[in-house]
């Protein structure tokens, strides 16, 4: 690894994981902090785009089933 050079122009040297290689002190510190960061959408929100996200895969599914049930009607006139 490459050393690094800070603003004072001193060399600054990666930190060396601990001993242990998990802090699992530091984790959740860090994960608190990363989830304080998260916009969270409003109750409103989530529902209508809940609702788009099953619409569209109910729509979806619907098709497939439909293009399955006439391919196999096809298959069946034809062999």
């Amino acid at each position: 690894m490459k050393n690094s050079t800070a603003k004072n122009g001193k060399e600054v040297k990666p930190k060396a994981e601990s001993a242990g290689g998990f802090d699992l002190v530091k984790f959740s510190k860090e994960t608190q902090e990363e989830l304080a960061k998260v916009v969270w959408p409003s109750r409103k929100q989530l529902v209508s785009e809940s609702a788009a996200v099953i619409l569209m895969v109910t729509l979806v599914a619907t098709l497939i089933y439909f293009f399955d049930n006439l391919f196999a009607w096809i298959s069946g006139k034809v062999f």
